[in-house]
């Protein structure tokens, strides 16, 4: 569900009072510490985002350079709050950490590939995530999106090329399926951000 709030500000006031307080005590807890010469914070993809802007990262966010490289989010979704982490998505060895602090913490994580959702403050170890932020400046973020960047592009040129007529692998050469329905954008909008 995303925002249509101009600012941070806008973003806050237009929520519940119960969601505020949650989205509230997050906020507070990233800023507290975020590398602050390497992010920044605004609104992104309808969100409370922090990112790398552009003038730290020249290149921007590989799925649409014009948008500062995504770093983390915080969100009011329909039925839950959620936390966006790319460090963890990005970095094995940040969701190693993330999952086994969360765990030694005893309250339950439900995540996605970067995204934590939750219902209620509590649900959430604020230490954790204080440390997760604190553990990721700009810099080390910036050399693992591009790291990762450079393996997805290796793996695709590794790719072993068919000669023509013939299939590339034996997965290619099995019959096609049926094409599945398309999915509504909404709900494409939604498996992205998880």
């Amino acid at each position: 569900m995303q925002s249509k709030a101009g600012s941070v500000e806008q973003y806050l006031a237009a929520l519940p009072d119960d969601r505020r307080e949650a989205i509230e005590a997050i906020r507070a807890v990233i800023l507290k510490n975020l590398d602050k010469k390497g992010y920044e914070e605004g609104m992104q993809y309808g969100m409370i985002g922090y990112y790398v802007p552009h003038s730290v990262f020249p290149a921007g966010y590989h799925c649409d350079p014009r948008q500062p490289l995504p770093f983390a989010s915080i969100a009011s979704q329909k039925s839950h709050m959620a936390l966006y982490l790319m460090c963890v998505y990005s970095d094995s060895e940040n969701e190693r950490w993330l999952r086994d602090a969360w765990a030694k913490s005893g309250k339950k994580l439900d995540m996605g590939k970067s995204c934590i959702r939750f219902k209620k403050l509590s649900d959430v170890p604020l230490d954790v995530v204080g440390e997760l932020i604190k553990r990721v400046p700009a810099t080390k973020y910036i050399e693992s999106y591009q790291a990762g960047l450079a393996s997805s592009k290796g793996a695709a040129k590794k790719k072993p090329a068919a000669a023509k007529g013939e299939p590339a692998t034996e997965k290619a050469a099995a019959p096609k399926k049926a094409a599945a329905p398309k999915k509504t954008a909404a709900k494409k909008a939604t498996r992205r951000a998880d």
